[in-house]
């Protein structure tokens, strides 16, 4: 449905003026940047299907502390990830956004070569740290970029794009693994079997991430740099050609450049205030929020559900072999519900989406905690002197039901909306160094999970760790209720110190 705006008729009645494309143009841009979101997910994705193939041909569980090993190896991108968010923050506004994601797609094309031909599982560590930093670099400079040129009324659902575009990548790598598997013919083990070129089916897992990396990095030569970036590089033209293809008909470009361009004087007039850091040396207030909202995306362990879903299918009662199959219908239920995101964030919000994902997240969570209370182990049929831990029919349906509502409750609220407030909340002389920094808190955040979770399991079952999951879930619920603003329908020019005040009702308002 068109609005007036958009479709005017004329004073004698006359046709209506065609509908202005500013919005295909603004997706389009959207769509481009968020492809390094597709990185994301489909590295983080892939390292699953390969990791028994390495880990067989490079001998990983012979040494001591193998399974340190291993998990460090799947682990240590995230580590890269927090570099490259760190550092990406900064070189764009150094180089500007586009070159920085250039810069991204380069480090992931060629980190995706060596890690195909890795000799060893030092080097393997080496390459898929260099992963990291590609991806981090292209997930700090996704958000920034689509919040600059997009119109405010459709602002949350072109930043919702960066997490479709992350679900969407998982979903590749997996049923690109499932293939490539299906590919060798062999059932055990099929990614240290041989496929093509003498090469192994892990490898290829690998290799073939280089056409993502291929897409990105032609995409970042084609789409054009953020008007902020040129504003501040005094190329006012071309932010103002920019701007005239992404803007409704109603705005005129020429005031948003004069907006941009009063917030940068300001910011040189107040340099001091340009940092990161408040009076006393403290991380300002805003900063903190970006920080734990990444924390706390991480901390819900969801991460733990798509890196280590083996052990909850089999708790179950469904077979090892078909691991591939249920984790892809799993990645599935995330892209789907990611779209619920995508239809509400700027009709809802972002504050009452999350506040009804924290309560979803902290009882699905809650209750497969309770599920693994119930436990049992059981001989491993395929491994002698193996066991397995199983749960009793109806609290093994209750366990599966709930680890796939918490999906949804997550994929259609935290997923999405972290990234796009992340996007927003930041002023914007601090946008791309804060926004750095909260990404590079996610990064590590998700680090912590994913390496603690084998010991935890391994010490308390499964009970502990989900248990602890679902307070950090609950703790969410009144983080977003007393600290994080509502955003949707705010011009970026207008973020400026934005932060949350509770009035009688403890509603949040903003304010500068």
């Amino acid at each position: 449905m068109s609005h007036a705006s958009e479709s005017p008729q004329g004073a004698t009645g006359g046709p209506a003026v065609p509908p202005h494309p500013y919005k295909n143009k603004a997706i389009g841009l959207a769509v481009a940047a968020a492809v390094g979101g597709f990185l994301f997910g489909f590295d983080s994705s892939v390292i699953n299907g390969a990791v028994e193939g390495f880990s067989e041909d490079f001998q990983i569980l012979d040494m001591s502390a193998g399974s340190f090993i291993k998990a460090f190896v799947v682990a240590v991108a995230l580590l890269g990830c927090a570099l490259g968010a760190w550092v990406g923050g900064k070189l764009a506004d150094l180089w500007g956004r586009t070159r920085v994601m250039f810069l991204g797609a380069v480090l992931f094309f060629l980190s995706s070569i060596l890690s195909a031909i890795a000799f060893g599982v030092w080097d393997l560590a080496l390459w898929r740290f260099m992963a990291g930093i590609g991806i981090g670099v292209a997930s700090v400079i996704a958000p920034a970029y689509i919040a600059e040129i997009a119109p405010a009324a459709i602002r949350g659902r072109l930043g919702s794009l960066q997490q479709l575009a992350i679900v969407l990548g998982i979903f590749a790598a997996l049923l690109s693994d499932q293939l490539l598997a299906i590919a060798t013919g062999v059932e055990e083990n099929p990614s240290s079997a041989e496929l093509w070129f003498g090469l192994e089916a892990w490898r290829w897992m690998f290799l073939v991430a280089v056409i993502p990396a291929v897409v990105y990095g032609i995409l970042a030569l084609r789409i054009p740099e953020s008007p902020r970036y040129l504003v501040s590089i005094r190329k006012e033209d071309e932010a103002r050609k920019v701007l005239a293809d992404v803007l409704p008909p109603d705005e005129d470009p020429q005031e948003r450049i004069d907006q941009i361009k009063k917030t940068i004087a300001e910011d040189k007039e107040h340099a001091q205030h340009a940092s990161l850091r408040g009076p006393g040396g403290k991380l300002l207030p805003v900063v903190w929020v970006g920080i734990l909202l990444s924390v706390f995306q991480q901390f819900v362990g969801i991460n733990v559900i798509f890196y280590y879903s083996n052990t909850l299918w089999q708790a179950v009662g469904f077979d090892a072999s078909d691991s591939f199959t249920y984790s892809t219908i799993t990645s599935v239920t995330n892209v789907v519900v990611t779209f619920i995101a995508i239809a509400l964030i700027d009709k809802v919000g972002r504050r009452p989406l999350l506040l009804v994902g924290s309560v979803g997240m902290a009882l699905t969570l809650g209750i497969m905690a309770l599920a693994f209370t119930q436990s049992f182990e059981v001989p491993d049929p395929a491994n002698a002197g193996e066991m397995l831990t199983q749960l009793p029919d109806t609290w093994g349906v209750a366990a599966l039901v709930s680890a796939n509502l918490f999906v949804v409750f997550f994929g259609a609220t935290w997923g999405p909306l972290v990234w796009v407030l992340l996007g927003e909340i930041f002023p914007n002389r601090i946008r791309a160094a804060a926004l750095g920094l909260a990404a590079a808190a996610q990064w590590i955040a998700n680090f912590v999970i994913t390496i603690t979770f084998p010991p935890l399991l391994d010490t308390f079952g499964a009970t502990i760790p989900y248990l602890l999951y679902a307070i950090f879930a609950a703790l969410s619920f009144f983080f977003v209720l007393w600290k994080v603003p509502e955003t949707k329908g705010i011009q970026l020019e207008d973020m400026e110190g934005v932060k949350v005040e509770r009035g009688r009702r403890g509603t949040p308002t903003t304010t500068a």
